[in-house]
């Protein structure tokens, strides 16, 4: 089989699309062949190297997507040969509360804790699969799980999102705040978005957001407290220092801004007084729960959310992948695909 490698961290050069030995399933295993794989930021983090967060290499990349099961290992009989099935890009301990597991200390994510989906063949345990629902298009699928989970863990899990609130989706555009308008939409929030193009702004649009600011405009923060009298009770953030200090000030009182990264940098600063005085909270978030996702694919399967797909490009061109997300050339996600 053919398989994205990286032996060495650095700019989108070191991404090689090698031959590797055919993997096997073991006890417990299934053999899968994706039929796409979407590119992540996570991807992109993993191929440069995190610093205080070594990486064993060599690694295949590749964090969530769809495959086609291809043979059972011992002692396992379903999915059956053939059929279609979303990979989950979590894992931990088999006995982990699917409601919750993502909190649990071993919690791991394919592609950055272990090998990923880049790849024409993965052996993966047949637990952390289920069936892709028959109308779904798997190329359209495979942009679905890491996005879509880490926004409902965002909304959900830690922030807590109600009917009727007000959320702002920061880079709206992207893979998680594309996820992110849809699911406060479906919720019954009012959502507004800030994206860097007026391309990414009708999108944020067509997914259900009111009002779209652009995050270039030192006047963004104040446009969001006008439109929502006061301040947004959610502020999805996971751009970083570019974007922090207009996101604080466009959280309402007692408001919850929940960050899941920092795509333009890991530090960024805190007037502790605005914070307290204001009763406001700062809350992390990683992943979601992976009971979640089989709701998530039902959603889509109903047509009340909908991956946004910029391009598929076939995964010899992963490096051209990097190249488009690093230099903010998609509209939500690129996925690769191994058969071409």
């Amino acid at each position: 089989m053919h398989a994205v490698h990286i032996t060495r961290h650095g700019d989108p050069s070191v991404l090689d699309w090698v031959e590797l030995p055919d993997p096997e399933p073991g006890p417990g295993e299934l053999l899968l062949r994706p039929l796409g794989v979407s590119v992540n930021h996570l991807d992109l983090w993993v191929r440069r190297g995190m610093p205080g967060m070594p990486i064993e290499l060599p690694r295949i990349p590749g964090c969530d997507g769809v495959a086609e099961v291809v043979a059972h290992g011992e002692g396992v009989s379903a999915p059956a040969i053939g059929s279609r099935v979303v990979m989950e890009p979590g894992f931990t301990g088999a006995d982990a509360d699917p409601e919750c597991d993502h909190l649990e200390a071993d919690y791991g994510i394919r592609g950055e804790h272990g090998d990923g989906f880049d790849a024409q063949l993965v052996v993966l345990p047949a637990h952390y699969v289920f069936p892709l629902p028959d109308g779904i298009d798997p190329l359209q699928a495979a942009a679905v799980p890491l996005v879509f989970l880490t926004a409902w863990g965002m909304l959900h899990f830690r922030a807590g999102l109600g009917a009727g609130e007000q959320v702002l989706v920061l880079a709206g555009a992207s893979g998680v705040g594309s996820a992110a308008i849809q699911l406060a939409r479906v919720a019954g929030a009012r959502v507004f978005a800030t994206a860097g193009s007026e391309a990414k702004r009708e999108l944020c649009r067509e997914l259900g957001a009111e009002h779209v600011f652009d995050h270039y405009d030192p006047e963004w923060p104040r446009q969001v407290r006008d439109r929502a009298r006061g301040g947004c009770d959610v502020v999805v953030e996971h751009v970083g220092p570019a974007t922090w200090k207009g996101s604080m000030r466009a959280l309402a009182r007692n408001g919850r801004l929940v960050t899941c990264g920092g795509t333009t940098g890991p530090k960024v600063d805190l007037t502790l007084p605005h914070l307290f005085i204001k009763n406001q909270s700062i809350l992390g978030s990683t992943m979601g729960p992976r009971a979640s996702l089989p709701r998530i694919f039902e959603l889509v399967d109903r047509g009340e959310i909908r991956p946004v797909v910029d391009r598929v490009l076939p995964m010899s061109e992963v490096r051209r992948a990097h190249e488009l997300l690093e230099e903010g050339l998609v509209l939500g996600k690129l996925v690769l695909d191994p058969t071409r």
